[in-house]
């Protein structure tokens, strides 16, 4: 199934209602579409649903060597697949799918490791020898605009609900169990960091929060900014338009 071009009339139509500050769901400029979280029954995955937009979540976690210049931290890996299932658009090898993957995964690594919201020191077990690597996947499993944000929500929901095993050390030999010897342990996350997107229009004259599908077809480009509840500015980055 190929993704359907958008018509000059279609995107000729939306630019003019951007103009005069309608949009095509009835929203204003900066409102934001309804947010609906929920998470599975396996510690650590979370659905967002953000309008039509779906994206999952889940964590997992395993004992491996920490890098050499951190022998004392553990490992955060972030990887976002952009199903065919989501979009027409994300067809695999088709344009610019395999750019904009790349660009959502640098973007929320930025936006949750960089950031440093989980405290990574927690994660060692055996200093030099064995750390817990937390793997964060998010897979999108319905594209209606704006996958950076719920993508994020959906990560930190995740991170919050995960649940690692519980470990023992005895001279050299580390003992896992299972959550039914032990409870398994939260990690520890310093802040929550959630991304908030906004597009422009006509070189910036016009800006709209949470763009939908249709709007980021016609769109100059994008900003995202990165914050928590302290107000911190955690990353921005601005791109334009494929």
């Amino acid at each position: 199934m190929k993704d359907t071009p958008m018509s000059n009339c279609e995107r000729d139509f939306i630019l003019k209602a951007i103009e005069e500050k309608k949009r095509l769901d009835g929203r204003q400029t900066y409102d934001y579409r309804k947010i609906k979280i929920t998470f599975g029954t396996d510690y650590g995955c979370c659905f967002v649903d953000l309008g039509q937009t779906r994206v999952m979540a889940q964590v997992s976690c395993e004992l491996v060597v920490p890098k050499e210049n951190r022998p004392n931290e553990g490992i955060m890996f972030f990887n976002l697949e952009l199903s065919p299932m989501a979009s027409p658009a994300f067809e695999q090898g088709s344009f610019p799918s395999p750019l904009l993957s790349v660009k959502l995964n640098r973007q929320l690594e930025r936006c949750l490791r960089n950031s440093k919201c989980i405290d990574t020191e927690s994660l060692c077990v055996v200093s030099g020898e064995k750390v817990w690597q937390i793997r964060v996947d998010v897979h999108t499993l319905n594209n209606d605009g704006n996958l950076m944000d719920a993508a994020s929500v959906a990560a930190i929901g995740a991170l919050c609900h995960f649940r690692r095993p519980d470990v023992s050390i005895q001279g050299e030999e580390v003992t896992v169990y299972s959550p039914e010897e032990r409870d398994p342990i939260p990690l520890s996350i310093y802040h929550m960091p959630i991304s908030v997107s906004f597009a422009f229009f006509q070189q910036g004259t016009f800006l709209l929060v949470d763009p939908c599908e249709r709007e980021e077809r016609v769109m100059d480009g994008l900003l995202m900014i990165a914050m928590n509840k302290h107000r911190e500015i955690l990353n921005t980055n601005t791109c334009h338009t494929f």
